[in-house]
């Protein structure tokens, strides 16, 4: 409840004219939009519903979905606009009116857990526990134990530890499993021995096991099914036999796209999901409607994965899922939740910047910025083009050289050279300001060196990102690519997903931008191997300790942020939280409530 907008006029769109009472003071002050407005109040007068407060408190549960939460805690709404001078209702009748309203009568909206829902994310986010529940509850999986030691035994290659190991086990008598861990904790290795344990142990019945890979976006999957080959090329070829070729895919694929609804899928409830295991990467992006749309797909004896770090940024959509999950099963015996802790990759002024943002102590991350070690460094400027103009000309150049020699997997490999990662997409620290700055420094270098193409919308080198799923083509939100000029003189897009890397004609690709910058919400699911994060000022709504903790976590050799003092501290200060019900329900289901 705490990002509000600042009217830029009479005019402006968010405005609507003519606003009364509490709704329209809202409105005029920035907290509520008029799409809000117009919902609650359409909503409202189907219903026959006339008390204000309640028609308010739809409004704000309207609002609350935009900004990513699932639901509305009446009584934390004054608390998280303190500086809005209006008399809030008191929530306690305030509650007690809505939950005994026509609205609520007529099923618009819901109250439990002293939180209001709208009817459908209600439903949803009780559809996800049952379902939890569900499969928790039905008799584990069998085991064969001897099977199990003896392959724990050949799988361990010396890079096995503790808590990999115990993973891997308790993956094998579980049909949930929520694997958890920070970079470089070994969640791939991890992931890979529990699909080897999964295939022996069907192998002991006779069978053999089909496998899914997924997660949210087509860079996502494409790293996993890289990560995953990887680890099972290191095994006995007995387990890499059992296990076989294993093809990751983002979720809307798995699920089956469908042209005619855009909420719903192919596989449901009454046309489940073929696989014996599904295993879906970087969790944490997805949020409530396409948990809700898994679970009903998945059948109940098909062993799921979900793999991910609750620290890092939320999903775009409504909900907090993955969190949720750990938080609701905190001090279950018999909880899904496997956390790995032990750092083994990453490096180690990388992992103590990293652990500092998860304490949250602002002072350890700024002693963590300015140890001046090889691998964290800290620019503190007003002026950060100089900073970093020579890196991202170099970059950009990289690629482009690449491209000019028609070789499209260096130009696509060079983008995991360098990432400029910014908050914001707007604005003097936002990513198009930043995309502009160096396509003008880059033709700058270029004409200086003998000409120039970056006039033209597809010239040779210029960096891609997908912003939308194009089911028809196969590229997939998240994935990137380059312009490479062809033997034949005329470019093509070269694409980089969970596919393999393929190559289309520019005009087929609609929906795609350029990625001399990246948002630290596209970034998830990504690494590269020096990343450097740009700090908007301290005042920054979007500022928070997960967005930096996500933004330095893409780097695998050095992260430099740039940036103030001011800015860190704010960062390290801001929470992200999101109204979710969730971790309640889970609560609940074993009875333990406050």
């Amino acid at each position: 409840m705490t990002e509000l907008f600042e009217p830029v006029g009479d005019h402006d769109h968010r405005l609507v004219a003519g606003a009364d009472g509490l709704l329209g003071v809202l409105n005029r002050a920035g907290l509520l939009e008029a799409a809000d407005l117009h919902v609650a109040t359409r909503v409202a007068d189907l219903a026959g519903e006339t008390d204000d407060e309640v028609v308010l408190a739809l409004a704000l549960a309207v609002r609350a979905v935009r900004h990513g939460s699932v639901c509305v805690d009446l009584a934390g709404v004054p608390l998280a606009a303190p500086d809005l001078d209006v008399a809030w209702p008191d929530p306690d009748a305030w509650l007690a009116a809505v939950a005994g309203s026509r609205l609520a009568a007529e099923g618009a909206v819901r109250v439990e857990h002293r939180l209001v829902y709208l009817d459908r994310y209600h439903r949803l986010e009780q559809q996800v526990c049952d379902d939890l529940v569900a499969r928790s509850a039905q008799p584990p999986p069998p085991v064969d134990e001897g099977a199990l030691e003896r392959a724990l035994a050949r799988l361990d290659d010396g890079r096995l530890g503790p808590q990999q190991r115990s993973a891997a086990v308790r993956s094998a008598r579980q049909w949930t499993t929520v694997l958890t861990g920070g970079p470089g904790t070994g969640k791939t290795t991890t992931v890979a021995r529990i699909l080897a344990v999964a295939a022996d142990q069907a192998a002991a019945r006779g069978e053999r096991l089909s496998i899914a890979l997924s997660a949210p976006t087509g860079k996502a999957a494409a790293r996993l099914q890289e990560a995953v080959e990887g680890e099972l090329a290191r095994m006995p070829a007995e387990d890499r036999e059992r296990v076989g070729r294993v093809d990751a895919m983002t979720l809307h694929r798995l699920l089956g796209w469908r042209p005619d609804n855009a909420t719903r899928f192919r596989h449901d409830r009454t046309n489940r999901l073929k696989y014996d295991v599904v295993v879906v990467d970087e969790s944490s992006m997805v949020e409530l409607t396409m948990m809700a749309r898994l679970l009903e797909a998945v059948r109940p004896q098909t062993r799921l994965l979900l793999v991910g770090d609750p620290r890092q940024l939320t999903s775009v959509g409504a909900g907090a899922v993955l969190a949720d999950l750990v938080a609701g099963h905190d001090g279950d015996p018999a909880s899904p939740v496997v956390s790995l802790t032990q750092n083994y990759r990453s490096r180690e002024d990388i992992k103590t910047l990293a652990e500092a943002l998860r304490s949250g102590d602002a002072d350890d991350v700024l002693a963590a910025l300015r140890a001046e070690s090889g691998e964290v460094s800290f620019v503190e400027t007003d002026d950060p083009a100089t900073v970093l103009r020579e890196d991202l000309v170099g970059t950009a150049l990289a690629v482009r050289r690449a491209a000019e020699r028609g070789d499209a997997p260096a130009a696509v490999s060079r983008l995991d050279e360098h990432r400029l990662l910014c908050a914001h997409r707007e604005g003097p620290f936002g990513v198009r300001v930043w995309n502009r700055r160096v396509e003008q420094w880059l033709a700058e270098e270029l004409v200086a060196s003998g000409g120039s193409d970056l006039h033209q919308q597809w010239y040779v080198g210029r960096p891609l990102l997908v912003t939308t799923n194009d089911h028809a083509l196969g590229v997939y939100n998240g994935e990137t690519g380059v312009v490479v000029l062809g033997e034949d003189g005329r470019v093509r897009t070269w694409i980089a997903g969970s596919g393999g890397l393929r190559d289309f004609a520019p005009g087929r690709l609609d929906a795609v931008e350029t990625m001399h910058a990246l948002t630290i919400h596209k970034s998830q699911g990504s690494q590269a191997r020096r990343v450097t994060v740009l700090l908007p000022e301290e005042g920054s709504r979007l500022l928070t300790r997960e967005l930096f903790y996500t933004a330095v976590t893409r780097a695998q050799d050095h992260v430099r942020v740039v940036g103030s003092e001011a800015a860190v501290r704010a960062a390290v200060a801001t929470h992200a939280q999101r109204a979710t019900g969730l971790r309640q329900r889970l609560r609940a289901a074993r009875g333990d409530v406050p």
